[in-house]
């Protein structure tokens, strides 16, 4: 980081974590999808080459707003987060299911992902509300009011994918948190979470038996993705069968190269080369708080620290969900996991994250 007096640059590490992180995920990618590509599109390099596309509209808009004072943002925060409500009423509405979930919507050719905006939406939104309401943020009051501002997403983004509104509620309460003086009101809130979660779950029968299946997948067809993952896992041992080796992508693991490619990963890569990914997520993580605890005011701070709870969150519950510590929840791992939408705005927040580095002293 250049000092005063010379002209300033982002954090390098984290860019080049990044730049690492999407190129080792493109080569999986690839490796993961190839076979699918050739049996359904007659083209080993059909999900490699739309994801390739994404990532370099990314990475261009990344580097755009690294060089973006981030306070230049704050007047379309509030827009922003109503613009992510309206197009998560339009995915109700309008939008294309997929796999018996409906979170797309289509404009022309295109199709994308609004609960994607709706993270980076939220994280900018809730860093420049509470950044505005600091000196209350000590409040029960102003506390419960800042968490119910979150909810209409949530319940939105909710009602077709669960694990999506998990993370953007888990933003909310971290950024919240690091703004609070006090801790007590947070184990209210916490015991608040469980019982709405539990009558959520409640809702919906299927969601019940996604429980179901999570504790005895032998014994539903549905769980038949799980086990497949675990055998993946299972036969990768400490070092894999090799980049390119895995038997389970063969058509065993359906959709290998979405929400289970770190199964494939484990197969291909072993023991060691799965901790390798893991490390590169706490390296990426550890700059987020590094960039946070040197942020020039309290805006960019909780930019930062948004955007490391956003990926805790998110490789946490990935992880979790291919070894069935949790329920399958459908939620990709950050850059490898193929998703247009997901890189596009996850290499924007980045970009966000990397302009706020760009004023420290």
């Amino acid at each position: 980081m250049e000092r005063s007096g010379k002209k300033r640059t982002f954090d390098d590490t984290l860019f080049v974590v990044v730049l690492i992180l999407v190129g080792v995920g493109l080569v999986l990618l690839y490796s993961t999808s190839a076979y699918n590509g050739r049996v359904k599109f007659h083209d080993s390099l059909y999900y490699l080459k739309k994801q390739g596309f994404a990532a370099l509209i990314g990475i261009t808009g990344m580097l755009v707003i690294a060089r973006i004072d981030y306070h230049k943002w704050v007047p379309f925060a509030i827009p922003g987060y109503i613009t992510a409500i309206l197009l998560s009423i339009a995915v109700m509405l309008f939008g294309d299911e997929y796999n018996g979930s409906k979170r797309w919507l289509s404009l022309g050719p295109f199709s994308f992902q609004p609960s994607e905006f709706a993270k980076v939406a939220v994280i900018l939104f809730l860093a420049c509300l509470v950044s505005w309401n600091v000196k209350r943020m000590g409040r029960f009051r102003m506390l419960i009011l800042t968490l119910l501002t979150v909810l209409p997403i949530v319940a939105l983004v909710g009602a077709s994918n669960l694990s999506t509104a998990v993370i953007i509620l888990g933003i909310a309460v971290v950024l919240i948190f690091a703004a609070s003086p006090k801790y007590s009101p947070f184990i209210w809130m916490g015991g608040a979470g469980v019982a709405f979660l539990g009558i959520f779950l409640a809702l919906e029968s299927y969601r019940l038996e996604r429980i179901a299946i999570w504790r005895n997948p032998e014994k539903y067809e549905k769980g038949y993705q799980t086990l497949q993952g675990l055998y993946a896992i299972g036969s990768g041992g400490l070092f894999g069968r090799g980049l390119g080796n895995s038997v389970q992508k063969l058509g065993f693991l359906p959709e290998a190269q979405n929400d289970m490619i770190f199964s494939i990963i484990c197969e291909e890569l072993g023991l060691v080369g799965a901790s390798l990914i893991i490390l590169l997520f706490l390296i990426l993580i550890w700059r987020f708080f590094v960039i946070a605890t040197k942020a020039k005011d309290l805006l960019g701070a909780l930019i930062a620290a948004g955007a490391m709870a956003h990926m805790m969150i998110q490789v946490i519950l990935n992880i979790a969900v291919v070894t069935n510590t949790i329920p399958n929840t459908g939620i990709t791992l950050p850059f490898i996991s193929y998703g247009g939408t997901s890189i596009v705005f996850l290499l924007l927040e980045m970009g966000l994250v990397l302009s706020v580095s760009n004023l420290i002293e």
